[in-house]
């Protein structure tokens, strides 16, 4: 994994990693750099723990989320015209695996019926995830996936392996 610099603006902001073999790069983001670019679109979030730890799973946090997601987080705002409401970032207690929370592709929101209905009349059914959960796809590659208590959206940035791992 290379680590490439930024300019100095945006030093702490965010880290762009190139992974060999991959036709694009990722470009993680701290947990400040992130609140600012939620906050400014809408976005909201919350956590049991009111905390933003990453090493605690009871806190709700951005630290190292990709730049791909956050931007997929806003873009849902938008065009869904709905109240989004973050309930689960990078932080510690989720599912492991390459396109996780904690690498940054995925985050958790609040349900409601107005992104509910928007999620399940503009994005395509596929089929149940192996728990269960009922998963739609976006034009785009994302996938959104129906949990018990909350929408857990995998954003991948454009990387088809990423939407082929979370189609399957």
């Amino acid at each position: 994994m290379r680590r490439l610099g930024l300019t100095a603006g945006a030093l702490g902001a965010a880290t762009v990693l190139a992974l060999p073999g991959n036709a694009f790069a990722v470009t993680k983001l701290s947990q400040s750099a992130a609140a600012s670019q939620l906050r400014a679109a809408g976005v909201t979030w919350s956590s049991s723990g009111s905390c933003t730890t990453r090493s605690n799973p009871s806190c709700t946090s951005f630290e190292q989320i990709n730049q791909a997601t956050v931007d997929g987080l806003k873009t849902l705002k938008s065009a869904s015209g709905c109240a989004i409401n973050v309930t689960g970032g990078t932080e510690v207690g989720h599912a492991s695996g390459t396109y996780s929370h904690y690498h940054g592709y995925k985050a958790d929101i609040t349900p409601n019926t107005c992104i509910s209905n928007y999620i399940t009349s503009s994005f395509t059914h596929i089929s149940n995830r192996g728990d269960g959960a009922v998963r739609y796809r976006s034009s785009a590659g994302n996938v959104y996936a129906r949990e018990s208590n909350h929408w857990d959206i995998t954003y991948c940035g454009g990387s088809s392996a990423c939407t082929s791992a979370a189609s399957s």
